[in-house]
Formats: structure tokens, sequence, C-alpha cells
């Protein structure tokens, strides 16, 4: 089958429509040439001795030129067509030049240009004939190397361009690594140490503090535990940021559904009654829907506890229909600001709304959050499964 392919390609079938061509014009001139000996047997052979070869110069260009230059030798003797026999070793050499180098481009015009000239000689023996035939074969090497040149040259621009770039896309990655320590310690410098004072302030405050004031040691122990979480992520993020982590070990457990009862704990802290309901059936997701469901129900109770001033906050986690929904409600007033949006509109303005929306169009989710018809605030979001 390849080789069926290769008699059959385009450029094949193309070669032997010009060798068509340049057979009848041998056997037309033989007939019409005041030279010609008139169309016989053993000159249509030598026609097509000279010419059907052409059909695979691409292929084969010095085989074909060297068939073709007996060919023409042939033609001379039968059919003497003088005013077209330079046609297919035109053809011929013009091939090797495209495909060869200049040296070889050389030495094939020379070797043209001396058999057309002993040839036109050998049977015109005109003058007029002999220049014409000689710079016929001569300009079909020229074309041929210069053909050759053109698309060598736009070939080495091309790679050229390719390299450059390449060079522009690695310089480009540099760069962004590069941004990303120095964002990395900035963000190390700005916040990892406030979060460090909070941390051992809190821990301070929490053992100087009256025992009977039990509920706002709570609030500081809770305050210490959250921040040293806290840093420890922000110290994997850094790492990842810097390039600097080992990619074999976890930076830090994914955030799954099982640890969203621990979510509840720094708003328990301050006094807020929270109920987290997931079903069985939630139990075992994708770690994508997973980690987004956990974030979003986080950044609702971070709502919660900041805007909303709630005492009752329920969240409730089940899969159904192939959708993982978390429903997250408040009893508190109606934030204000840029996070306001009306019943179900998609994630305003605000930014902890927002990144609960992008969180769940990542995953080909969606979310919903507004004041609720029962009073408070409701966010609903459906994430899914497949």
């Amino acid at each position: 089958m390849p080789r069926l392919r290769t008699i059959l390609s385009a450029a094949t079938l193309r070669d032997a429509g010009v060798a068509v061509v340049i057979f009848v014009a041998l056997l037309v001139d033989s007939e019409l040439c005041e030279f010609g000996a008139g169309i016989s047997p053993l000159g249509v052979a030598a026609a097509g001795l000279t010419t059907f070869p052409l059909a695979w110069r691409t292929a084969y260009p010095r085989v074909v030129l060297s068939i073709v230059a007996v060919g023409v030798f042939a033609c001379l003797f039968t059919l003497k067509p003088v005013n077209v026999v330079a046609l297919a070793p035109m053809v011929a050499a013009y091939t090797v030049a495209l495909h060869g180098q200049r040296a070889g481009s050389v030495v094939t015009g020379a070797l043209v240009v001396a058999l057309a000239l002993v040839g036109v000689v050998s049977v015109s023996g005109r003058v007029q004939d002999v220049i014409l035939n000689g710079s016929l074969m001569a300009v079909a090497v020229v074309a041929g190397d210069a053909v050759r040149s053109r698309r060598a040259y736009r070939a080495a621009l091309l790679e050229r361009e390719t390299q450059q770039q390449l060079e522009r896309e690695l310089e480009a990655d540099r760069r962004v690594a590069d941004e990303r320590v120095r964002i990395a310690q900035e963000v190390h410098d700005v916040v990892a140490h406030a979060m460090v004072a909070i941390n051992v302030q809190a821990g301070v405050a929490a053992h100087l503090l009256d025992p009977e004031a039990v509920q706002a040691k709570e609030a500081l122990v809770e305050i210490k535990r959250v921040s040293g979480t806290a840093l420890g992520d922000l110290r994997s993020t850094l790492g990842l940021l810097r390039g600097d982590a080992d990619p074999a070990a976890p930076v830090h457990p994914v955030a799954m559904l099982a640890q969203l009862p621990e979510l509840a704990a720094p708003l328990r802290a301050s006094g807020v009654d929270v109920q987290v309901r997931v079903d069985p059936t939630a139990a075992d997701v994708p770690t994508a829907v997973g980690t987004a469901a956990y974030r979003i129900v986080q950044e609702a109770l971070t709502n919660a506890l900041r805007h909303a001033d709630a005492r009752r906050v329920t969240v409730a986690v089940e899969a159904r229909d192939g959708r993982l929904l978390v429903d997250i409600h408040d009893d508190g007033a109606p934030p204000t600001g840029p996070e306001v949006v009306a019943r179900d509109v998609p994630a305003g303005s605000g930014h902890g709304l927002r990144g609960m929306r992008e969180r769940a169009a990542a995953i080909g989710g969606s979310v919903l959050a507004g004041p609720d018809q029962t009073g408070g605030w409701r966010v609903r979001a459906g994430l899914p499964l497949r």
C-alpha cells in the first residue's frame, strides 16, 4: 500500500500530466518540423522512453535524468524533433537542481548542456538551434537552483523564527518563575510575621486570662489554633510558589467534606450555633468536587461571621441526581455593600461570592446566593459529580 500511495501521489499525477504534454509535443514536432522524420513505431517508443519517466522525477530525479538523456538521443535519431527536443531534459535537469546541492547543479548543468549541443549538432547542425537548446538547458538548471536556494532561505528564516519564539517563551517562563518567587517573599514578609505574632499573643493572652472567663479563653485558644493552621498552609503554598517544596511529599491534606465540622469551631467559639450535616451519599466524591465544596462552605461561614451577625448557621451537603448540593443558611441580617446580590442571582461583585462562583464554575457547577424567604441569608451550590 505505501508503494501504491507513492505511485498515485498528487506530485506523481502532476508530473505524469507534464510527461504526456511533452510526449505529444515531440510527436507533433516530428510531424511538422522541417527536419522531422515523421511518426513511426520506433519514434513513438523513443518519445515514451524520453517522457514517461518524468512522472517519477520528484521521487528519483537523477535516475530520471539519466533515462531521459538516453531517450533524447533515441528521439533525435528517430523522430528528429529539433524544436522541442530540449523540453524533457529541461524538466529533468530543473528537478535535479531543485532537489540537489549547488555543486551538483553545476555538474548537472554542464552535462545536460553538452548533451544538448551534441544531440542538436548531430541532427540539425544549425548554429541557432545549438545556441537555443543549449541556452534552454542552462536556464532550466539555473532556475531549479534558484528555487532551491529560495526555499532553503525561507526554511532557515522559519527555523530561526521558531527558535526565537522558543527563546521568548523560555524567557517569559523564567520571568514568571522569578515573579512567583518575589510574590512569595512579599506575601511571607507581610502576612507570615503578622500571623506568627497573632498566634503567639493569643497563646500568651489565653495563659494569662482569668480562669473564669471561659468563653474568652476558648476564643483565644481557637484563634491560636486557626492561626497556626493558616500559618502552616501559608508556608506550604509559598513553598510551591518558590518551587522548593518536595513534590513527593504531601503539602497539606486536601480539604474534603469530612473536615467540614472543623470549620464550625471558630464560629462556635464566637457563640454561633453551627449545625453541619453531611449526608452519607456525599461521603465519596471526586477530590476536585470535595475541595470546591469545602472552600464554598468555608467562605459562606466566614461571611456569616463577618457580615451577618448570625446566631445560628446550618450547613447541609448531599449528593442527588448526579450533583453535589451544598446549602448554607444563617439567621443573620442580609449583608450590605458589594457582597449583596438579588435572590437566585449568581455570585455578585464581592470577592467572597465571586471566589465561590469561580470555584464552582471551574468544575462546571454554579452558586446562587441571596436573602432567604424565611429570613437570613442562604448560599446554594450545585457541583457535578462526573
